[in-house]
Formats: C-alpha cells, sequence, structure tokens
C-alpha cells in the first residue's frame, strides 16, 4: 500500500503531461511554424528582460559607468562604431541594446500588471452583471457602453491626468508605474466586462448552475466556482491581445510624455528620446527601440490570433 501511495502522484503527473502532449492545442502550436517563431520571440524578450541586470552589456542607470564621452556612437558596423556597444548609444552615453533590455523591462512589466488589473475589474464586474442582472447589469453596462464611444488611449491620458492631478504632492517618479498601470487597466476593463457578462448569461441557464442553486451553494461560490471556468476561454484569447495593446499603449504614453521618467525608460521614452536625434544621424537611437517595439507587438499579436483560433470549437 504504501508504495502504490508513494507511486500515485508520479503516474498522476505523468498522465498530464501524457495528455498535454497528445492534445490538439499542442498538435495545434506545433503544426504553425509561424507560431512557434512568435512563441520564442516573445519568451526572448520576456527573458531578456527578466534577466535584464545580468545579461545587458551595461547598466544604463549606473550613472558612473556612463561617460558623455561615448554618447551619440554609431553601431558596432559603422564607421565610427564602438565594438563596446553593439547598437551604438544615445546622448547621454548610454548603451542602447541595454537600454532595450531594461526599457522591455518596465513596458513588459506594465502590459502584464495592466492587463492582470484589467481582467481582474472586467471578468468581476461582467460576472455580477450576467449573474444578478437587474439595475447592476444595466448601469455596468451603459459605463461600459459609454466608455466605448472613446478611444482606449484617450481614456488612459485623462486617467492619468486625473490621478496626478489628485497626486500632486507626491513626486511623479514615485507614481509614474502605478499611475501607468491604472490608468491602462481602466481603459481596457469593458472587453473583459462584455464577453464575461454574455457567457455567464448562457451558463447561468444550464442544468449545473441550478442545481447548484438548489443545493444551496451561496451565489459567489457559484460564480468564482461552475461559472468563471467556463468563460475563461475567450478571456485568454483578450488577454493576450490586450497585452500587445497595453505595449502599444504605454509605449504612445511614454513618446508623449506622460509615461514613465526619463531617469528609468521604457521603449516609448527610448523612441521619444531619439526622435529628437532622428534628422541629424543619428537614427541608431531612435529606429531600434522602434524595431525591437513593434517585433514584440507583431509577435505577441500572433499568439493572440493562434490561441483565439485554437479555442474556437468551429475551427478544430
Amino acid at each position: 500500500m504504501t508504495v502504490q501511495g508513494e507511486s500515485a502522484p508520479p503516474a498522476r503527473a505523468r498522465g498530464r503531461l501524457a495528455r498535454i502532449l497528445d492534445s490538439d492545442m499542442l498538435h495545434s502550436f506545433l503544426a504553425s511554424p509561424v507560431t512557434v517563431l512568435a512563441a520564442g520571440i516573445t519568451l526572448l524578450f520576456v527573458l531578456g528582460a527578466a534577466f535584464a541586470p545580468w545579461v545587458a552589456p551595461h547598466n544604463p542607470y549606473d550613472l558612473a559607468g556612463l561617460s558623455l564621452m561615448d554618447s551619440l556612437t554609431g553601431p558596432v558596423w559603422s564607421e565610427y562604431g564602438d565594438p563596446r556597444f553593439l547598437l551604438g548609444t544615445d546622448d547621454q552615453g548610454r548603451d542602447v541594446l541595454s537600454a532595450i533590455l531594461y526599457g522591455a523591462r518596465i513596458s513588459l512589466a506594465v502590459g502584464f500588471a495592466s492587463v492582470a488589473f484589467a481582467a481582474v475589474l472586467g471578468i468581476s464586474l461582467g460576472l455580477l452583471s450576467g449573474y444578478v442582472g437587474g439595475t447592476l447589469d444595466t448601469v455596468i453596462m451603459r459605463i461600459a457602453d459609454i466608455q466605448l464611444t472613446f478611444p482606449a488611449i484617450l481614456i488612459a491620458l485623462l486617467i492619468d491626468g486625473v490621478v496626478h492631478g489628485i497626486l500632486e504632492d507626491v513626486r511623479r517618479e514615485d507614481t509614474a508605474f502605478w499611475v501607468l498601470v491604472f490608468s491602462i487597466g481602466m481603459s481596457f476593463w469593458v472587453q473583459y466586462a462584455r464577453t464575461v457578462r454574455g457567457s455567464t448569461l448562457v451558463e447561468r441557464n444550464k442544468e449545473y448552475v441550478q442545481a447548484a442553486r438548489l443545493i444551496g451553494i451561496p451565489k459567489v461560490l457559484i460564480m468564482l466556482r461552475h461559472i468563471l471556468p467556463n468563460v475563461m476561454g475567450p478571456v485568454l484569447v483578450i488577454a493576450t491581445i490586450n497585452l500587445a495593446l497595453a505595449v502599444i499603449t504605454e509605449a504612445t504614453l511614454s513618446f508623449l510624455g506622460v509615461g514613465v521618467p526619463p531617469t528609468q525608460p521604457s521603449l516609448g521614452t527610448l523612441i521619444r528620446i531619439g526622435n529628437d536625434f532622428l534628422f541629424s544621424g543619428e537614427w541608431w537611437i531612435t529606429i531600434f527601440p522602434g524595431a525591437a517595439l513593434a517585433i514584440l507587438v507583431l509577435a505577441i499579436n500572433l499568439l493572440g490570433d493562434w490561441l483565439r483560433d485554437a479555442l474556437n470549437p468551429r475551427l478544430r
């Protein structure tokens, strides 16, 4: 009996692994070279951003390691390139490659945090709206309809300005990250709420939900344990696509000067800084961060498209 008890967990683990390896989603993923390439690029960006302090050639935040003598150095293959700086340096002597790695760290952190915030808020409101209904449903959906009439970037700009106006006594650098997360998250919650509400309206009339009501399970537990797992498919697709939109929105806000401070630049801030030197010949300062941002967003979007098709039962 002891031997069987000890071998049961590994057997269950092997069973779960076999189901994953034999799943339709994995076969669909491996059958698409574009999706595999997009996943590899996304993983490369995430790992490079996460381990930037260890893989970056230089620390762009270390003022003691910067020298104005190294400023505006071209890429290593250019006429005046320096082997120490593969993609050149900016006007402050910061290595562009290192700045991209550190900038991607901030951009992805803002993206993941804002998507998580928007998802939690939108899913919660969507479950309440679809399951409770009545006046609560009407109020939440009318607010969502009003917000949909404005572009997400305008909503984010408005919320960013209002929050910074309220926190005027607090240093902007100390609150910039979380204000960005709150602003972008508040501009994206509507998609989650409307999608979850529609799925909840369908699920709440099914037999398993009615059976849960009959045996006296509280409404909150019914929503969390029974309805929520059955509406997560579309939410995962929205979250993947919104991650790319959040990174773009953060870059836009930083480019406009209302994002993270220049002392801790994101990809958008690097593009804005390099834009001042674009027409004077120092094209690498803005081109390389812009290319990194475009490649990252494209890779995430391709993953979102594959996930949408993979979770669509009509396409199986």
